[in-house]
C-alpha cells in the first residue's frame, strides 16, 4: 500500500456523497470566513470615521492680542474640523448637553473649546499673566475603547497646528521687539558714555575734596588735642583753686581768735617769766643749804664707814686671819684713801645740792626764755590784726577765683566735647570722601564698561528684517520637523493586519479539518504498510485541502481586497509552507493524543495567539510568552508575511521557510509515533474514554 493510495483513499471516502462534499467545501471555507470576511470588516476603518457623531461646543469670545490684532481661534478650530470631514461633527450649544449626548451614546466623544481659549492663547504677550489654552474632551470607553485612542491622535494635532500658528505670531512679536531692544541699546550706550564723562568729572572733584578733608580731619584732630591740655589745665587749676579756697577758709576760721589769743600769750609769757625768776632764786638758795647738809653727812658716812672697818679688822685679828699690825695697816691706809663721793651722770648718782643747782640753771635759761617769749608774743598781738584782715582778704579772693576755676572747667570741658564731635566728624567726612573718590572711580569704569557693553551687547541682539522675521517665526513656532523614512508600509489598517489574521485563519482552518477528518484510518493501521508510510498518507488528505485553504485565501485577499502584496508569488508559497507545517503538527498531535489531542491544539492557538505579535510587538508581552514566541510556529510565519506583503528584506524567508520544514518534519514525527502506538489495539481503541 503506497502512500498516495492512502490519501486517495481517504479523500474518496470524504467525498463520497454530497454531503461529504459540502463539508469540504465549507472547511475551506473556513479560513475565509475567520481571515478574510474580517480584514474585509476592518480593511479602512479610519477612512469611515465620518460616520461618527461626535459633539462640537465652541464657547470662545474671542481675544485682542497686544498689537491689536483680533484672534478667533475657537472659530478656526470648530471651521477647520467641519472642514476635514473627519468625523461628523454636530454642533452642540452648550457643556452640559454635549456631557449627556456622550453618557447616552448619542455622541461618541465631545471636543469643547471654553470661553478663554483665544484669551489664553495671547496671554503670552504679557509674562505675569500667561496662560496653557485648554481643549476639553469628554469620552466615554462604554461607545468604543479604541475611540479614545482615535481622538487623542485628533486632538493632538488639532494641538499641534493651533500651537504653531499661534507660536509663529508670538515668535514674530518677540523678533520685532528683538529690533525693538536693538535700537534702545544703541541709545543706551550712547547715554552711557555721555555718562562715562559725567562720572569721570564727579571722580576729579571727589579727588579734590578728599584732600580738602584729609586737612580738616588733622586740623580738628590736632584742634582736640589742644583743647584736652586745655581742658586738663583748666580741670587742674580748678582743684588748686578749691583747695586754696577751702585752706584759706580754715584759716581764716582758725584764726579769728589769734589777736586775743597772741594777747594773752603775751601776758602768760610775761607772768611765766615772772614766775620763772622768782623760782630760780628760790632754788638757789635751798641748794647752798642742801650742799651744807651733804658736807656733813659725807663726813658722818666716813666715820661710820671707819669704824666699820676697825670693827671687822678686830674680828679678823681675834679669828686669827690677821694680825694687829696687818690691821693697823689696814685701818692706816682706809684714812689714807678715803672713799670719793659718786660721780654724778652715768658714772653715779649727782648730789641733791648738783642737781638742784643745774636746775636753778635752767630755771634760769627758762625765764628768760619766757622773757622772749613775751616780748614776741607782744609783738605778734601788735601784728594779728592786720594778718587776720589779710587771710580774709585772700580767703574771698580765693573763693572768686574757685568759682571761675570752676567755671572755665565746665566751659572748656563743653569745647572739648565739641572739639571731639568737630574731630569725629572730620573723621567721617575724610572716610566719606574716599569712599565717595574711591566709588566714583569704580563707577567712572563701569560707566565706561557699561558704554562699551551696551555697544557690544546691541552688536549682538538680533535685528532681523522682516524676511528674516517670517522665516525665523515659521521655526521657533514649530522647530522640530519628523522626517519619516519608511523602509516597508502597510497600505491601510487591513493591510497592517493581513499577517496576524491570514496566519492565524489557516491554523484555524487546518483545527476545523480535524473536526470531519481523521488522523489516521482504522484501516490503514490494520495494514502491514510501515508506520512512516501510514503517518503521511494520513497527512496528505490534511495538506491537500489546507493547500486549497491558504490558495483560496490567498487569491480573495489579493483580488477581491485588493492586498496587493509586494511579492504575491511567494507570500502564496509562504502561505502553502504554513499549511503544510501547521497541518502536520495539527495531525501529529491529534493522531498521537486523540480526542485530547484537540484541546492542545486548541490550547497551542491560544498561546500562539498572544505571543505571535501580530498586533503589539511580542517584545511587550510578558516574558513567559517570549519562549512561546521562540518555539511555536505562527509568529515566524507572521514576520515572514510582513515582509513579503510590505516588501521588507527578504533575508529571513529563507530561515522562515527551512524552520516551517523542520516543523513538518516535528509533525510527521508525531504522526509516525502515533502509528505504531496505535497498531497495537487495547479496549481503549475500541471503545475510547472521550470522543470529540
Amino acid at each position: 500500500m503506497t502512500v498516495l493510495r492512502l490519501a486517495r483513499s481517504e479523500l474518496k471516502r470524504m467525498t463520497g456523497g454530497l454531503l461529504p462534499k459540502l463539508t469540504i467545501l465549507a472547511l475551506t471555507m473556513v479560513p475565509l470566513l475567520y481571515g478574510a470576511v474580517y480584514l474585509y470588516a476592518n480593511w479602512d476603518p479610519y477612512g469611515n470615521l465620518n460616520q461618527i457623531d461626535a459633539a462640537l461646543v465652541v464657547e470662545d469670545t474671542g481675544a485682542t492680542s497686544a498689537d491689536g490684532t483680533r484672534l478667533e481661534a475657537g472659530r478656526k478650530v470648530a471651521e477647520s474640523l467641519a472642514d476635514g470631514h473627519v468625523f461628523n461633527w454636530q454642533t452642540v450649544s452648550g457643556t452640559e448637553e454635549a456631557d449627556q449626548g456622550v453618557s447616552t451614546g448619542k455622541y461618541a466623544f465631545a471636543l469643547k473649546i471654553p470661553r478663554d481659549f483665544s484669551a489664553n492663547l495671547v496671554s503670552p504677550g504679557s509674562f505675569d499673566a500667561a496662560n496653557q489654552a485648554m481643549l476639553n474632551v469628554t469620552t466615554n470607553d462604554a461607545n468604543n475603547y479604541l475611540l479614545s485612542t482615535i481622538v487623542d491622535k485628533l486632538t493632538t494635532a488639532v494641538h499641534t497646528t493651533v500651537a504653531a500658528e499661534v507660536g509663529e505670531e508670538t515668535a514674530n512679536q518677540l523678533l520685532t521687539g528683538f529690533g525693538t531692544i536693538h535700537t534702545q541699546m544703541l541709545k543706551a550706550s550712547d547715554g552711557a558714555g555721555q555718562l562715562a564723562g559725567g562720572v569721570a568729572g564727579l571722580h576729579d572733584g571727589t579727588v579734590t575734596l578728599h584732600q580738602g578733608t584729609g586737612g580738616l580731619r588733622t586740623g580738628t584732630a590736632e584742634l582736640y588735642a589742644g583743647q584736652l591740655k586745655l581742658r586738663d589745665g583748666a580741670n587742674s587749676l580748678n582743684s588748686g583753686a578749691a583747695q586754696l579756697s577751702g585752706g584759706l577758709s580754715q584759716l581764716k576760721d582758725k584764726t579769728a581768735t589769734l589777736p586775743a589769743d597772741t594777747r594773752a600769750l603775751a601776758d602768760g609769757a610775761a607772768r611765766v617769766s615772772a614766775g620763772n625768776a622768782a623760782l630760780g632764786a628760790k632754788v638757789q638758795g635751798l641748794a647752798g643749804q642742801l650742799a651744807a647738809s651733804e658736807k656733813a653727812a659725807a663726813q658722818a658716812t666716813a666715820q661710820a664707814e671707819r669704824s666699820r672697818v676697825a670693827a671687822s679688822n678686830s674680828r679678823l685679828v681675834a679669828a686669827g686671819a690677821l694680825t694687829p699690825a696687818q690691821a693697823e695697816a689696814i685701818l692706816a691706809d682706809f684714812d689714807a684713801h678715803p672713799a670719793p663721793p659718786a660721780p654724778p651722770g652715768p658714772a653715779g648718782p649727782a648730789g641733791p645740792a648738783a642737781t638742784l643747782t643745774a636746775a636753778a640753771a635752767q630755771i634760769q635759761q627758762l625765764a628768760d626764755g619766757s622773757a622772749a617769749v613775751s616780748a614776741g608774743a607782744t609783738k605778734l598781738a601788735a601784728a594779728t590784726p592786720a594778718l587776720g584782715g589779710a587771710i580774709t582778704q585772700a580767703s574771698t579772693g580765693a573763693d572768686q577765683l574757685a568759682s571761675g576755676a570752676a567755671t572755665l572747667a565746665a566751659g572748656q570741658q563743653g569745647a572739648l566735647d565739641g572739639a571731639a564731635k568737630l574731630s569725629e566728624g572730620a573723621q567721617k567726612l575724610d572716610d566719606g570722601a574716599a569712599k565717595l573718590e574711591s566709588g566714583a572711580a569704580t563707577a567712572s569704569d563701569g560707566a565706561g564698561t557699561l558704554a562699551a557693553e551696551l555697544a557690544r551687547g546691541a552688536g549682538q541682539v538680533p535685528n532681523p528684517t522682516d524676511t528674516q522675521k517670517d522665516s525665523l517665526a515659521k521655526v521657533m513656532a514649530d522647530p522640530v520637523a519628523v522626517s519619516n523614512v519608511s523602509q516597508a508600509k502597510a497600505g491601510s489598517y487591513g493591510a497592517g493586519l493581513a499577517p496576524f489574521f491570514l496566519t492565524l485563519a489557516l491554523w484555524i482552518g487546518v483545527f476545523m479539518l480535524i473536526q470531519a477528518m481523521r488522523p489516521v484510518t482504522q484501516r490503514a493501521l490494520a495494514s502491514n504498510a510501515p508506520a512512516w508510510k501510514i503517518a503521511v498518507g494520513g497527512w496528505l488528505p490534511f495538506l491537500a485541502v489546507s493547500a486549497v485553504q491558504a490558495s483560496l485565501l490567498t487569491l480573495v485577499v489579493d483580488v477581491g481586497l485588493g492586498l496587493s502584496p509586494a511579492h504575491p508569488w511567494l507570500m502564496w508559497f509562504l502561505m502553502l509552507a504554513a499549511a503544510m507545517a501547521f497541518s502536520a503538527i495539527i495531525q501529529g498531535v491529534v493522531a498521537l493524543l486523540g480526542s485530547p489531542g484537540k484541546l492542545v491544539v486548541l490550547i497551542l492557538l491560544v498561546l500562539q495567539l498572544v505571543s505571535s505579535g501580530g498586533t503589539f510587538p511580542w517584545q511587550t508581552t510578558p516574558q513567559p510568552l517570549h519562549v512561546v514566541h521562540q518555539l511555536l510556529p505562527m509568529g515566524y510565519v507572521v514576520n515572514g508575511m510582513r515582509h513579503l506583503i510590505y516588501g521588507a528584506d527578504l533575508a529571513v524567508i529563507l530561515p522562515t521557510m527551512l524552520g516551517l520544514l523542520g516543523y513538518t518534519l516535528l509533525g510527521t514525527a508525531l504522526s509516525t509515533l502515533a502509528v505504531r502506538k496505535h497498531k497495537y489495539w487495547t479496549l481503549k481503541t475500541l471503545k475510547p474514554e472521550i470522543a470529540v
